[in-house]
């Protein structure tokens, strides 16, 4: 017999995470020093990863209480990111400019005894000497992190419901867009929306709907597609803000698959979407083999024809009552809506680049009109399918 475990259960007995309270870095492009400081001794372990050079250093699961600017990026990086990377772990992310090696790495306890640093040392290398190091190393990128270590998921209580699976995008280790007043990041706002949503959407007669992700943690794009379709999803909603810098730009947009981007904002938009994986330092080959397999296949044009049919809906149910941008409906290749048998879409609720949108991504009010309209637009979408023989 199979045990589902209740989630605040799981919750209650993880451990306490470490946190990280100070930081700084220095160097120059050949050597930089990085030093994170730590209320109890961390163990970690370090990898690394092509194209970008990137340097992962793994972590167990950690609070980063960390000023912004503690670690700009200087010296040998052009970027450095941190954050949780699921249940137990958590991630530092350091994108080189070109390739570098760790020469040293030690934590040292502080003479009070009540802190721990950790200490790392990189340095330029040549290429011949990175690919030895990305050849010797046994590492996938498949830690704890990259699995969908959660609870064993209910089965869906009524076998003849409409399943939705509703994706807040981004998430631990990648925040996402920043709000331009508020600095708000976009993964806790995709969640609070996601959320509900659901429970709107549960409210509909005959639908069952569930978050791909429930709380400020790291998924990979494949981990959602792989989500919904364990889950038995009949639809696939994943919510996004993105952030442009043309601040004057505002208002929704739905999005579907395509091989070829509608416009040149669809394909900035994918190409910012699909680098979610590897901000947090994910390898492609380090997805599992039946969604490698998904990525080589377009999407079956059934599904395409779901997907459009689902994107007109909300189109439709959106016009007149909330903004839209111009030509609401765009397409592009998004990797996290290529599920074969799931029509699916991306919705970008709208710009944190821009105030009024920002505004209104954070108010509760704003949000529970958005979704009724949503699940309105699910309610034709099933309607036709149905009436179709779907």
């Amino acid at each position: 017999m199979t045990v589902v475990q209740d989630a605040a259960d799981v919750r209650a007995a993880e451990p306490i995470p470490l946190l990280a309270f100070g930081a700084r870095i220095a160097g120059d492009d050949a050597r930089t020093r990085i030093v994170v400081e730590f209320d109890r001794k961390p163990e970690f372990s370090i990898h690394y990863v092509g194209n970008p050079v990137r340097i992962i250093v793994d972590l167990p699961q950690t609070s980063f209480g960390l000023k912004p600017e503690s670690l700009e990026p200087r010296g040998l990086f052009d970027a450095i990111r941190y954050g949780g990377m699921g249940v137990g772990t958590s991630r530092l992310v350091l994108s080189a400019k070109g390739p570098v090696e760790v020469s040293h790495a030690e934590v040292k306890a502080e003479e009070d005894g009540k802190s721990f640093r950790l200490i790392l040392d990189a340095e330029k290398i040549d290429q011949a000497r990175f690919d030895e190091l990305l050849g010797d190393q046994q590492w996938t990128g498949t830690v704890r992190a990259a699995k969908t270590d959660r609870p064993v998921a209910a089965a869906v209580k009524n076998p003849s419901a409409f399943v939705i699976a509703v994706d807040a995008g981004h998430g631990g280790i990648d925040t996402g867009a920043i709000g331009t007043v508020t600095k708000t990041e976009e993964k806790h706002v995709t969640l609070a929306f996601a959320e509900e949503l659901v429970a709107t959407l549960k409210r509909e007669a005959g639908v069952e709907a569930f978050l791909t992700r429930d709380r400020d943690e790291f998924l990979s794009l494949p981990q959602r597609v792989q989500i919904a379709r364990q889950k038995g999803a009949n639809l696939f909603i994943s919510v996004h803000a993105d952030t442009l810098k043309q601040k004057d730009i505002r208002g929704a947009t739905v999005y579907t698959i395509s091989d070829k981007a509608s416009d040149h904002l669809a394909a900035n938009l994918a190409e910012r979407e699909n680098l979610s994986d590897e901000i947090a330092g994910v390898p492609l080959e380090s997805e599992p083999a039946e969604v490698a397999d998904i990525l080589i296949d377009l999407t079956r044009r059934e599904t395409q024809a779901f997907s459009v049919n689902l994107a007109r809906t909300v189109v439709s149910s959106f016009e007149g009552q909330i903004k839209l941008i111009n030509n609401p409906h765009r397409h592009a290749g998004f990797r996290v809506l290529q599920a074969p048998d799931v029509p699916s879409i991306l919705l970008e609720l709208g710009f944190l680049s821009n105030k009024d949108d920002e505004k209104q991504l954070l108010d509760p009010e704003w949000r529970k009109k958005v979704s009724g309209l949503l699940a309105v637009a699910v309610r034709r979408y099933r309607e036709t399918a149905v009436a179709n023989g779907g």
